[in-house]
């Protein structure tokens, strides 16, 4: 059995690569799962995942941002050297709105485009979000179907001012949201979730009766607001809105892993779920979710925007019942990918994911830290059980003025900043294992907090000293970009009069 082969050293070369499942959430919370502690338990089957697999309580995203986090989860790199970022102003949250210009760069390697090499077929099914111009298409980058969308599913648009989003299925797009793809606002009912399960069980049981190894991404977003759900879970969770759709979000997840079983092909296939930032408080409670005990969230690099709930899951090769301490990274999915097919990462850049599979089948814990960005600049670092802030701002008087609140009923004083604050000389330092919070700060004249920073500007220095940013990606915006005219649109009749270009310097407020 595989795992005999791991045992001996021996790497996935000596059995059959595995399938390769990826559940990537959108504004999932740390605190949504009863795995996790959700009071309304109202999550059974990523509950009965977690029981079967593995925990990670120590799991963070690469960016408290959608775009950045996807793109460094699919390159292995931090947002700052895969060109995810902006540098238009001092650490801000920069994304990909459909009048970007810039989006993945071909200079980029992704997991789908590597994992081609062990013969792998690669789909993802739902949200993309790492540029929708024709160069920036997924399929273009390593996946061989996609059915789903460029961009958020924001709307809808008059289609003069703005166009509605495009889905798309594989090269051309096949509707756009709010026409043919249904979102109702008031009630918040939508079936996408549906189509995006239908996908994943058809493309499983379609690779299974080809026998080829498959990867597939599974980006659904119905819990980034507008938050939605399908009729027949539309006012069945005690959390609102945001809750039926995490109920179905976990009713479809129980049926995929199910499937897998019914095709007996569970022991063949590696399943990580996980986030790709902290639930959005801006939204919360009717269109957000819950990050637990931690600070803040999504936008922030407090806990509660970078930390996220994850679960490994794998049977007859991850114990069951198992919880790590692991630091681990949304970037170690792409090491621990390659890992499983055999392959190893590339050797021509900074890859900063690594491998878990040591963690997860062996149980051992790697000594890493984990580094939180916000645009160009690193605010924080996690060593061990410390977490120092070189800079704090949770957003600007001017915009928390307007009721852009990132910290609802949160403010800790001196921490949750409104105006950006640099602690480079003397980084507030915290004990996550005594305070996950980060509401006490330890005092700058302790022992401790002399020893722990000792250990940390080392790794921060050496950290600094070895970074070159990429070519910044989220600078230049322009309305002449946004998705007018996307493949596909002749045949429905669904093209718009592309606008005249006029690129501007995007402003990100946040």
């Amino acid at each position: 059995p595989l795992c005999l082969c791991w045992a001996l050293g021996l790497g996935p070369a000596a059995a059959a690569a595995p399938n390769i499942l990826l559940l990537l959430m959108d504004d999932m919370g740390w605190g949504d799962l009863g795995a996790f502690g959700e009071p309304s338990k109202e999550t059974p089957n990523l509950d009965q995942m977690a029981a079967e697999g593995m925990l990670f309580l120590d799991f963070y995203t690469a960016n408290p941002l959608c775009s950045p986090s996807r793109a460094a989860l699919l390159t292995g790199r931090l947002p700052v050297r895969n060109g995810f970022y902006t540098t238009n102003a001092h650490a801000r949250n920069a994304y990909t709105p459909q009048d970007i210009v810039g989006g993945i760069q071909d200079s980029e390697l992704l997991l789908p485009e590597l994992l081609k090499k062990a013969g792998y077929i690669n789909k993802i099914i739902g949200k993309w979000h790492l540029g929708h111009r024709p160069q920036f298409h997924p399929l273009k980058h390593g996946f061989d179907e996609w059915f789903g969308s460029p961009n958020c599913h924001f709307g809808p648009y008059d289609n003069r001012e703005h166009p509605n989003i495009p889905v798309y299925r594989d090269w051309e797009m096949i509707g756009r949201y709010y026409e043919d793809f249904k979102i109702d606002l008031k009630t918040g009912e939508a079936n996408l979730t549906q189509l995006y399960l239908q996908e994943a069980l058809d493309f499983i049981s379609k690779q299974q009766a080809s026998q080829q190894p498959f990867f597939l991404y599974w980006a659904i977003d119905a819990t980034h607001a507008p938050v939605y759900a399908s009729k027949q879970f539309l006012g069945t969770s005690q959390r609102g809105l945001y809750g039926d759709a995490v109920r179905e979000i976990d009713d479809s997840i129980g049926r995929i892993l199910r499937h897998l079983q019914q095709l007996g092909i569970s022991e063949d296939t590696f399943v990580f779920f996980t986030s790709d930032n902290g639930a959005a408080l801006i939204s919360a409670p009717n269109q957000g979710g819950s990050n637990g005990p931690f600070l803040c969230g999504k936008q922030t690099t407090f806990e509660g925007g970078m930390r996220e709930p994850a679960i490994a899951w794998w049977p007859g090769h991850i114990p069951a019942g198992g919880v790590s301490h692991q630091l681990g990274n949304v970037m170690d999915l792409f090491t621990t990918s390659l890992s499983l097919a055999g392959l190893q990462p590339p050797s021509d850049r900074q890859i900063d994911g690594i491998d878990l599979l040591p963690v997860i089948l062996q149980g051992k814990l790697i000594d890493r830290p984990i580094f939180y960005y916000r645009g160009n600049e690193m605010m924080a670092v996690r060593v061990g059980l410390y977490k120092a802030h070189y800079w704090t701002w949770s957003n600007s008087w001017e915009e928390y003025g307007k009721g852009t609140d990132f910290c609802p009923g949160q403010s800790v004083s001196g921490v949750t900043t409104h105006t950006q604050e640099e602690h480079t000389h003397l980084p507030l330092l915290f004990h996550l294992g005594r305070d996950p919070g980060e509401k006490f700060p330890l005092s700058f004249d302790s022992e401790e907090y002399q020893q722990a920073m000792e250990r940390i500007s080392g790794i921060v220095q050496q950290h600094k000293d070895n970074l070159v940013p990429g070519e910044p990606q989220l600078n230049v915006c322009d309305k002449a970009v946004m998705n007018w005219s996307p493949p596909g649109c002749e045949k429905l009749g669904k093209c718009l009069k592309v606008p005249e270009s006029d690129p501007q310097k995007c402003s990100w407020p946040h």
